[in-house]
């Protein structure tokens, strides 16, 4: 052999070694992980989901150079226990509240008194320690006593839940930092949005108490109910005010565990028997204000990120606790299985690494199951809660071949089981037992059901099954 093609040789096998080495580092290489979180926010509420209302240049710039999940659900579409499973990549339901009750509300999630150890030992910060991790969090908790962010082991970085909280964290980013770090930055807004129907019919004295004490939040609801100044109410109505939503009526045969929701809280029942289009109309605009203040509020941490050339070892997470009905049905809040309510953003961005652009409209994705082990998987530690939660690293990086074909979502008023195929079959039990089948293909805005339909009897069968065999156990 000449020296000429010892040259070539030597040279083939530098450049393939220097190959492995990047690829064997790339692979290897730990990113920070930031995991935005904020509070209300329905799949829809983001100009980069299709919504023409409003403008969100910070959600759809994660969304624009990662990628963005169509159909991601909470595991429960109410704040605490939506706020568990962040914890815990758990079910709600997998803990017990201080009378011994299966948690699945708002009052049961915050009696959590005690968690058995196997979970205290697999919690997300758990893992995330014992991958090397630094963890700290900022804004709202909303987490009963053993799942607090400092009983876990979290630094906190501000108890504000607005603009504190992001100018906090973009000085926090802008810091040196010794070792990598998990931090979730949970953002109130849009919540606020919740206080527009309380003020209006607060008839409870708890209702009147949250009143007063929601100075922040009434300040919040004012600005963001402002109409565009100088403007006829002829020209704001005509175009600049979301019209009510093509399922503004409550559901045919809408379900009795429904009622009952809405009938044990005043101001709902309220809200539903007296605002008129015009009210509803407004409480549409207002959602997207307060929407826009906390993108606003989003983009100083992404511009952190930029300013401090961190965009390109930083994973950012973006999603959300649950929706608000935002007038669909005559409701607003949450708590119910309606897509509005269950149905919540999902995008991821670790430029270099996840390709851009993408928008995966059919994955079923549990952000409550889903994200320990996803961000146990960057941090390089095998991590299982739930063994029903799914690391979405291969989804980010195109890797993945086959994905779940159901997911489960559990609320106060039922439990139910989405499927790849566009259906959701669903067990109401608030108020005695009551099931539906609805079909998101035919009936998007889900204005009826189809449990009866003879066309529909296969996939009923098939999801009664997934119901009891995978998800639920009865």
């Amino acid at each position: 052999m000449d020296s000429g093609t010892n040259t070539k040789a030597w040279k083939k096998g530098l450049l393939l070694v220097s190959w492995l080495l990047i690829s064997w580092n790339s692979g290897a290489q730990r990113p920070n992980i930031i995991y935005i979180y904020t509070d209300q926010q329905h799949a829809r509420m983001m100009s980069c989901a299709g919504n023409p209302w409003l403008q969100t240049p910070s959600m759809d710039y994660i969304a624009e150079n990662g990628i963005q999940f169509t159909r991601a659900y909470t595991t429960n579409p109410v704040c605490v226990p939506a706020r568990v499973s962040l914890m815990t990549g758990r079910f709600p339901s997998a803990f017990r509240d201080e009378n011994g009750g299966v948690v699945r509300s708002n009052p049961m999630a915050t009696r959590i008194s005690e968690i058995p150890d196997e979970i205290r030992a697999s919690t997300v910060a758990d893992y995330l320690k014992r991958a090397g991790y630094a963890l700290y969090y900022g804004g709202k908790e909303h987490l009963p006593p053993p799942l607090r962010p400092d009983t876990l082991g979290f630094t906190n970085i501000s108890k504000n839940e607005r603009y504190e909280l992001a100018e906090a964290a973009a000085s926090f980013i802008k810091t040196g930092h010794k070792k990598p770090y998990f931090m979730i930055l949970s953002l109130i807004n849009p919540h606020d949005i919740c206080y527009m129907a309380i003020r209006d019919f607060a008839t409870t004295a708890f209702d009147s108490l949250l009143i007063r004490k929601g100075d922040q939040e009434i300040a919040a609801l004012n600005w963001a109910m402002q109409k565009p100044q100088g403007m006829s109410d002829q020209e704001f109505f005509a175009s600049h005010c979301p019209p009510v939503p093509p399922n503004l009526e409550p559901q045919m045969d809408e379900p009795e565990a429904l009622k009952h929701l809405i009938n044990s809280r005043p101001f709902r029942k309220k809200a539903r028997e007296n605002y008129t289009d015009e009210d509803w109309r407004m409480h549409r605009y207002a959602y997207c204000r307060l929407t826009e203040r906390v993108d606003s509020q989003i983009q100083i941490v992404l511009d952190a990120l930029k300013e401090s050339l961190q965009e390109e070892n930083t994973l950012v997470l973006f999603s959300s606790d649950h929706g608000d009905h935002d007038a669909s049905h005559r409701m607003e809040h949450k708590s119910t299985l309606y897509e509005e309510s269950a149905n919540v953003p999902f995008l991821a961005m670790w430029k270099g690494h996840i390709p851009s652009g993408q928008k995966d409209t059919t994955s079923l994705i549990s952000n409550g199951l889903d994200l320990l082990p996803t961000v146990c998987d960057y941090a390089g530690i095998r991590a299982t809660a739930d063994p029903r939660g799914r690391s979405l690293r291969p989804l980010f990086e195109g890797r993945q071949k086959g994905w779940r074909e159901t997911l489960g979502v559990e609320s106060e008023v039922g439990r139910m089981v989405v499927s790849a195929e566009g259906y959701k079959y669903i067990q109401y039990d608030l108020k005695g037992f009551e099931e539906q089948l609805l079909d998101l293909n035919r009936d998007p805005y889900e204005t009826r059901h189809y449990t009866h339909s003879k066309k529909h009897r296969s996939t009923l069968r098939k999801l009664r099954k997934a119901f009891k065999e995978e998800w639920f156990g009865e």
